[in-house]
């Protein structure tokens, strides 16, 4: 009797865990058996598998053979376990040095060639692996970029099974060693400067920037509302290093990453059509787990253009994330957590005619209200600013005003005047005002806040609710972080209790 070991990756969400790949020969029968609670993908490995080593000319066990994939009790998805299974059948086999092939965590999907191929997920696979303590790794030559992202794991690529078992052997040059660095490119993105006019609408862009703050945008059609809430991604700063790897590790598992600019260094912005189901939004699927629209602009903008024609339960299914800053998508057997720390954006026109003015609207009183209606007072409870966005002005639109101020200009305050949020809640890790705990944020408000006159009167006429009020507070910090003021005066609070009830003018 034979065993041969190798190690792979199991992915659940963007969490992996190392998965020991035990190969049996034993007499018996011809045939493979893979056990560990795999799904079809790897119950279907065994032919791939099979063919693979044969047309890479090696020869096929007559005799039962054992495929084990441990912990047991886990999960296993996903093609990517093909390299290893083949591997630790050709070490139980003795084609390869049994201590060679436990070196390195193997990753990656065999054609029926031998050829080895690229599958999702790589870059929080070899995080897992070098939080288990693995130093070295082989994975396909499309995914050597992504995977040169994980800092302590040795990566190099293999374009086939049979190069890999001619280095296991020990030939030299059989691998393919990464690049001097991933290239990174900055998108510059659309510049605000383009946005004619709307100073009302593009200062409360600016703070929500600052703040991290949610923002809902009603007008007529042709206002602006899309081309300002495309502009927000570009006045956010750059993404830490940190959170480039958190942001490239969803889209790596959803499978959306550029190959040749693996890594995500610009806040994402995703904008769902309104057709958008609950599951592509919030994420899941029957099969493998994957993250939805709001994971996909976890650090960035999730933008709902039209956002009354999305279905209310899709709608309704934002207000939790938009709370904790994460989703939980739970199955019968198994559930997987995603990061969602995203900014809400929304556009409406103010009613289904979308008149260009208010005079000429056909639509009656109760079909306006009904229309913005489908935007349920729960979810707009958890919107910090809400701005109505009048026509375009002529004068704006015929080129007669002066120049707009550029994207780059208004993103040098928001950084500063995140620096001065960080710096307020550096004992917390918060890294704006959004994400600061309502306790917190009272408790900060008795030593440096001003009297709150204003917001009382709002929770006591019904016009603001308790998660208003605390928001109003954040909001109000955030102004007087853009003032450069080291405490919020009394008209920053009246300037974020306007903005929170839509009444800014």
């Amino acid at each position: 009797m034979a065993i041969g070991h190798t190690a792979a990756v199991s992915l659940l969400g963007v969490v992996g865990s190392v998965v020991d790949v035990e190969a049996d020969i034993a007499p018996g029968m011809p045939g493979i058996t893979v056990v560990g609670m795999g799904d079809t993908a790897v119950a279907q490995a065994r032919d791939r598998v099979r063919a693979a080593v044969l047309n890479s000319g090696f020869e096929w066990p007559q005799t039962r053979l054992t495929v084990s994939l441990a912990p047991a009790g886990v999960h296993k998805r996903g093609a990517g376990f093909d390299l290893a299974i083949a591997v630790a059948l050709l070490a139980a086999a003795d084609v390869v040095p049994a201590r060679r092939a436990r070196e390195a965590v193997l990753v990656g999907e065999l054609g029926l060639d031998g050829s080895v191929r690229p599958v999702p997920g790589v870059l929080p696979c070899l995080l897992a692996a070098a939080a288990s303590g693995r130093d070295s790794a082989i994975v396909a030559p499309d995914n050597l970029a992504e995977a040169s992202l994980a800092r302590g794991v040795e990566v190099r690529g293999v374009r086939s099974l049979a190069d890999l078992v001619a280095h296991l052997k020990g030939e030299p040059g059989r691998l393919i060693e990464p690049g001097p660095g991933v290239s990174v490119v900055a998108g510059r993105g659309p510049d605000m400067a383009e946005v004619f006019g709307q100073g009302q609408a593009r200062y409360a862009l600016e703070l929500a920037a600052a703040g991290g703050h949610h923002l809902a945008m009603i007008g007529p059609p042709g206002a602006g509302k899309t081309m300002l809430a495309a502009r927000l991604p570009g006045l956010l700063p750059p993404l830490t290093e940190e959170e480039s790897l958190e942001v490239t590790a969803i889209h790596s598992v959803a499978g959306v990453l550029d190959p040749r600019t693996p890594l995500k260094v610009d806040p994402p912005f995703v904008d769902p059509h309104h057709s958008a189901s609950l599951v592509a939004m919030i994420g899941g699927g029957s099969g493998d787990i994957r993250p939805g629209s709001v994971s996909l602009a976890h650090r960035g903008c999730l933008f709902l253009d039209e956002a009354p024609e999305f279905r209310r339960s899709v709608l309704d299914a934002l207000r939790q994330p938009m709370e904790s800053g994460s989703v939980l998508v739970m199955r019968a057997k198994h559930m997987a957590r995603f990061p969602a720390r995203f900014q809400l954006v929304l556009a409406a026109n103010p009613c289904p005619c979308a008149a260009a003015r208010d005079v000429d609207c056909a639509c009656p009183a109760g079909v306006r209200q009904r229309y913005l209606g489908r935007l349920s007072g729960p979810l707009m409870d958890r919107v910090d600013i809400r701005v109505d966005i009048p026509p375009v002005d002529l004068v704006a639109l015929t080129g007669d005003a002066p120049p707009q101020e550029s994207s780059e200009a208004i993103r040098q305050r928001v950084v500063q005047a995140r620096e001065r949020a960080a710096f307020r809640w550096r004992a917390f890790g918060y890294r704006c005002n959004a994400e600061a705990a309502s306790a917190d944020v009272r408790e900060l408000w008795k030593s440096r806040g001003p009297r709150t006159s204003l917001l009382d009167h709002a929770v006591r006429v019904g016009s603001l609710t308790a998660r208003g009020y605390d928001r109003v507070l954040r909001l109000a910090l955030t102004a007087a972080d853009l003032a450069e003021r080291g405490r919020p005066a009394e008209s920053d609070v009246a300037r974020a209790l306007a903005l929170r009830c839509g009444e800014a003018a």
